[in-house]
């Protein structure tokens, strides 16, 4: 009586122990991890492999061990033909399997915390428990430890494991020779490690690879799970044994990868019509590849517990009817419908308290950090971000010597100069050779460099942008209306745009950056994307205008310049748009392919210069840059910009009157820059040092307003540049299940790329030569690309193909399903008439207040939506739901992932 009541104390505090150590390594409300019954701090919690391994014969007609599938999250299964893996999958059973599992579970052999470290002495223990369970008879002892001990076979062909023939003789001559078994099995252990660390030392070069590989991909200190079944004709009726080891142990050259073993299922039998063995093995691996499943076998006590677990299992689980499924979008239903019961079940097990729950409800509230958050006082934000950010200096300089910091700075450097040479050439045009290539290197360069230094997130790349040449052009074209001097009046909107961003960041008006909702961003980056298709066109028709296709010149025109500009700027459209989409397609390897995709700008422009330059008899307009250091037209201007006009005559009033063109840059600077941090520091980049929005603004609008003091152009925070830069920095976690999604491990958040990058397409100004040659026609190229590309992200996009779709063939959207598809257009609609309410201001004399009139759709989103679309429609037409995409699926990449014009 009083060892039954230890013994169930003992059990008590296992039990105890065990819930102790998964609460201790879980965050509160969120049980997804697994045990360690030995209480070790590990943070692969939830980490687990599963192998399933079949009793086959092989050529020489010998069972054998086979391993047919295994599971690090997903299914993937040996195909038989070929003798390699398939693909991962989410694996499929069938629900007799299931049922047949749980029918054997319910009377066979389980045995938890089994305090053995060797494959002998568990085959042992089992076997034992297979008697006392009249499973098997005691005559079969032999033969079910002979087959436990059976070689394994891998894929890999190499990593075969062949017990010592005395281990075997020894364990078939147990039952005569009972007394002396634990010296046999100590002086045959010794034998069969020696073994083992031979065969792996003499293993290929090629076999160790393969494991490494495999071994990459499995979370660390993850624990295995390994599943034997198979039919013998020696025993009668299928036997089950489901094992829990106490302490997880390396069993040598069962596993195809070192990783320790917590759990055994074996189940063997007679060739029975209607049981399949390898149905069940699939249904118990994919039950303990299952985190809520992998948890409970951790917690069990008894046998009912892994029973509930399996009902549980069942619960959440689909049942397909036996019919014919024509498509894929039958099956659309489904997914839908297992995400909802996954929700459910997600919020059963918060509800569940836990020992970290409770101390998280006990432990006082701390707000989170939140940079826009208002402290109250002047400047008190553009103080926080100093404090926080600046004492991670030294780090910052630290955690770039890594080689992915180097690779990163080449990358960035082509992704930085290409638009700075398209935008500049464009800008060129647009100003009248005023602001030119030059001046937008050089600006590039110099704020780039400043911003590295002293920004708050170094991240962020700064250049020039759409909306920025947009403003630009209005205002060249009010001043030439106005007779003034175009640069002289940019002086004076750097100087108020100083004024205004101190008096933003001393009232800490960035939080102001939260009312720009998707509503806004997207109508904004669909207006530039059409202004830039609009203009490629438009320059396309005036150099056909200029030199028409006609048998007969009589004015000086040029043959075929028209046809080759054509050609070009088309070829050049598309080998860009083609590169970009080779980068998330099947050819080559992944490194390859997206090195090539990632410089599909770069390769664009260089393979249409020579194609040009092999063309000698046919005219094509050119890029204009100076020789050396040198402003775009010397004879026009010069590197300083009397704030007076070049007369001394520049208006006293526009002086004052250039107020409300800064503030028109501002709002353009402002949007791109704050928009651009949030999605840079979106949560899920796991970004560790902070940024400053308060900052950087400061930092920008500054340099740049000083900046036109030098008739250099204003820059902003580049989004698809900045994502693409942060890409680059960021190191994937290797330890990821096949057919998963990356997960980010780290972002190298240091200083040193963007400073290198600045620099070096400062000193790009040198081959002003090479820069010469590009035609302007593969400039407009680029700018169509940019301008088609940037339609890529935008929900307005694809809302606006829907107008054109039956409902039928909507896709399975969050905005389709749950808003009816009459108010969906509705919403549609509101964003194209503000668009169109843009594009009539661009198209006037008053074009320079388009920012103004963009401005004026964020009351309209916040005052005016509200009283048409319910609470639910708005946060299904209106969420900012984009992610970080780092997996390779087509059509997915930077500009997906953001609704801000390039």
């Amino acid at each position: 009586m009083i060892n039954s009541v230890k013994r169930c104390a003992q059990v008590q505090e296992d039990q105890r122990t065990r819930r102790a150590c998964i609460s201790r390594h879980q965050p509160a409300g969120n049980l997804t991890g697994t045990s360690a019954i030995g209480c070790s701090d590990r943070d692969g919690l939830g980490a687990v492999f599963v192998e399933l391994n079949e009793l086959v014969m092989d050529k020489n007609q010998e069972l054998q061990w086979r391993e047919t599938a295994r599971w690090i999250k997903f299914e993937e299964e040996v195909e038989e033909e070929t003798d390699r893996w398939g693909k991962p999958h989410v694996a499929s059973l069938s629900f007799r399997s299931l049922l047949e599992l749980r029918k054997t579970i319910s009377h066979g052999a389980v045995l938890l915390d089994l305090k053995q470290k060797t494959l002998p002495g568990i085959a042992h223990q089992v076997v034992e428990q297979m008697i006392i369970s009249d499973q098997i008879k005691v005559e079969d002892r032999a033969n079910v430890l002979r087959a436990l001990l059976l070689k394994h076979r891998y894929v890999s062909l190499l990593a075969v494991y062949d017990p010592p023939a005395t281990l075997l003789r020894a364990v078939y001559h147990y039952h005569r020779h009972t007394v002396h078994i634990h010296s046999v099995y100590l002086h045959h252990l010794s034998l069969l490690k020696f073994r083992y660390y031979f065969s792996c030392t003499t293993q290929t070069q090629f076999s160790r690879s393969l494991s490494l590989l495999l071994l990459e991909k499995i979370p660390e200190n993850a624990e295995a799970t390994v599943v034997l079944v198979g039919a013998v004709a020696f025993l009668e009726q299928p036997s089950m044994a489901f094992v829990r080891l106490q302490e997880a142990v390396l069993l040598e050259s069962v596993l195809e990868v070192p990783v320790p073993v917590r759990f055994l299922f074996l189940l063997m039998g007679p060739p029975i019509a209607n049981i399949d063995y390898h149905q069940i093995g699939r249904s118990i691996s994919t039950l303990m590849s299952d985190k809520h499943f992998h948890e409970a076998a951790y917690l069990a006590d008894e046998r009912q517990d892994l029973l509930n677990a399996i009902n549980s299992f069942l619960d959440c689980s689909i049942v397909l009817p036996p019919s014919e499924v024509g498509g894929e979008e039958l099956l659309r239903s489904v997914a839908r419908f297992q995400r909802e019961m996954l929700r459910k079940r997600e919020e059963q097990q918060d509800q569940k308290p836990n020992d970290s729950m409770v101390k998280a409800l006990q432990a006082p509230f701390k707000p989170g950090v939140d940079p826009l958050r208002r402290s109250g006082r002047l400047f008190g934000g553009l103080i926080r971000d100093a404090a926080r950010r600046y004492p991670k200096y030294a780090s910052d300089l630290r955690d770039a010597l890594n080689p992915q910091c180097m690779a990163a700075i080449i990358f960035i450097y082509f992704a930085a100069l290409s638009p700075a040479v398209t935008f500049g050439g464009l800008l060129g045009e647009k100003t009248g050779g005023l602001i030119g290539v030059s001046e937008l290197i050089i600006a590039t360069a110099m704020q780039g460099v400043i911003f590295s230094l002293l920004g708050a997130q170094p991240l962020l790349v700064v250049g020039f942008s759409g909306p920025l040449l947009v403003f630009e052009e209005a205002f060249y074209s009010f001043c030439n209306a106005n007779d003034m001097e175009y640069l002289t009046g940019r002086v004076w909107i750097g100087f108020w745009l100083v004024l205004i961003v101190v008096l933003i960041v001393a009232f800490e008006g960035s939080f102001l950056v939260r009312f720009v909702s998707r509503f806004t961003q997207e109508i904004f980056s669909f207006l530039i994307s059409l202004i830039f298709i609009y203009e490629t066109f438009s320059k396309l028709g005036k150099i056909f205008q200029e030199h028409p296709l006609q048998r007969c010149y009589l004015v000086n025109g040029e043959p075929n310049t028209a046809l080759l500009t054509l050609v070009l700027m088309s070829g050049t459209f598309f080998i860009a748009f083609y590169l970009r989409k080779f980068k998330n397609s099947a050819f080559f390897p992944g490194k390859l392919r997206r090195m090539i995709g990632d410089f599909g700008v770069p390769i664009s422009i260089l393979i249409m210069v020579l194609v040009d330059y092999s063309i000698k008899d046919t005219y094509t307009q050119k890029l204009s840059v100076p020789t050396g250091f040198s402003v775009t037209s010397p004879e026009k201007r010069g590197w300083l910009i009397p704030p007076l006009g070049s007369d001394g005559q520049f208006p006293v009033w526009m002086m004052g009157a250039s107020i409300l063109p800064a503030l028109l840059v501002f709002i353009l600077i402002f949007m791109e820059t704050q928009i651009t941090t949030l999605i840079v520091c979106k949560k899920e980049r796991m970004l560790l040092k902070g940024s400053g929005f308060h900052l950087d603004l400061l930092i920008i609008v500054a340099i740049g307003g000083v900046s036109a003091l030098f008739g250099l152009p204003w820059l902003a925070a580049a989004t698809v540049r900045s994502v693409t830069h942060t890409n680059a920095l960021t190191v994937m976690s290797k330890a990821v299940a096949p057919g998963d999604k990356p997960r980010i491990q780290e972002v190298k958040e240091q200083r040193v790329t963007g400073f290198f990058v600045a620099l070096f397409v400062g000193l790009s100004i040198v081959i002003g030569d090479l820069l010469r040659q590009i035609p302007i026609a593969v400039l407009f190229g680029i700018f169509l690309y940019m301008g088609v590309m940037s339609l890529n992200g935008i929900q307005l996009t694809e809302r606006m193909l829907l107008l054109l779709m039956p409902p039928k063939y909507h896709p399975d959207h969050t905005y389709v399903r749950k808003v009816r598809t009459l108010r969906m257009h509705l919403f549609t609609g509101i964003q194209l008439v503000c668009l169109a309410a843009l594009w009539a201001v661009m198209s006037t004399a008053a074009s320079l207040a388009f920012p103004f009139v963009l401005i004026l759709t964020v009351p309209v989103k916040w005052f005016l939506l509200p009283r048409i679309f319910t609470t639910r429609e708005m946060q299904c037409l209106d969420a900012d739901d984009a992610e970080p995409k780092f997996d390779e699926r087509e059509g997915q990449d930077e500009y997906t992932e953001m609704h801000m014009p390039v």
